[in-house]
């Protein structure tokens, strides 16, 4: 039996106050398909079983993984091929010129198993020879810790690597490791991993070059993206770039940003003067 409506709205509750995850009444099919894995997985006897140890208790252990259950963690190598494309004919060597011996400062706000991090590690390494900690600092967070160690792992099946993956890249930049594959250490060791939650407080980050927070925000009431993207705007570097996935956009939004088309992609981009300034001195 599915989870009822009383403790379907229970987990909407919970999910939208502990990670701004929005679950319409659509989504009660889903909700029903991750808590009867998660039952399975925790060894009770029932979806019931498991939302009455949820009401009993204090936030714990039990409802972090409820909310994990309900993230979408939908990832593979170089999804969306325009962005990958942009990032290396113009959004790059501009950052690159601009920031001459300093590091390029990235942030992936979404970084779910890894994927899109590698990728922008290896599109970077075709740009920049000898890539290291002196010429990257890239910050990797993700709500969920268990797709955050698995980032940071870097392990890979057949499979995943067969997603979107060029097979010059698997060979350069991978390691076989017994029927997976591994990304090479050099690579791995230049990303700093941490756990945030984008709906809630933020811990410091440093100005960003670019940012890439893509699939994530359509999960978000207005109110809520509304806060991100201006607290990305605050992290952004004065002439950062911002990477939003192909459904999702600031426009009607946040009226501080501006567009920057490429051929088969969009970045945004902080508008020199802010609307509020300009309104306040009109």
């Amino acid at each position: 039996m599915g989870v009822t409506p009383a403790e379907f709205q229970y987990i909407q509750t919970m999910v939208r106050d502990n990670s701004a995850i929005v679950l319409d009444d659509t989504k009660v099919y889903l909700v029903d398909a991750r808590l009867g894995t998660l039952v399975r997985s925790e060894k009770l006897e029932s979806v019931a079983e498991l939302i009455r140890r949820l009401r009993a208790s204090r936030w714990g252990e039990l409802h972090r993984k409820v909310v994990e259950a309900m993230t979408t963690n939908e990832t593979s190598f170089f999804r969306d091929a325009g962005v990958y494309r942009a990032l290396e004919q113009k959004v790059i060597p501009d950052i690159v010129a601009r920031r001459g011996r300093q590091p390029i400062r990235i942030w992936c706000g979404a970084t779910s198993t890894g994927q899109e991090p590698y990728s922008v590690l290896m599109t970077l390494a075709n740009c920049i020879k000898g890539l290291d900690r002196r010429s990257v600092q890239m910050l990797c967070t993700d709500i969920d810790t268990q797709v955050l160690a698995r980032a940071q792992e870097g392990l890979y099946s057949q499979l995943e690597v067969n997603r979107g993956l060029p097979a010059r890249m698997l060979v350069k930049y991978f390691d076989k490791n017994g029927a997976q594959w591994q990304v090479k250490q050099q690579l791995r060791e230049l990303i700093d991993f941490r756990q945030m939650n984008l709906a809630s407080a933020w811990p410091a980050i440093p100005r960003m070059d670019l940012v890439l927070i893509r699939n994530v925000l359509i999960y978000f009431d207005t109110a809520t993206k509304k806060t991100i993207l201006r607290r990305v705007r605050g992290v952004m570097d004065h002439e950062g770039y911002f990477f939003l996935g192909g459904s999702e956009t600031t426009l009607g939004i946040d009226d501080d940003y501006q567009l920057t088309r490429f051929e088969r992609a969009v970045a945004y981009r902080k508008k020199a003067v802010p609307s509020a300034a300009l309104e306040a001195a009109s």
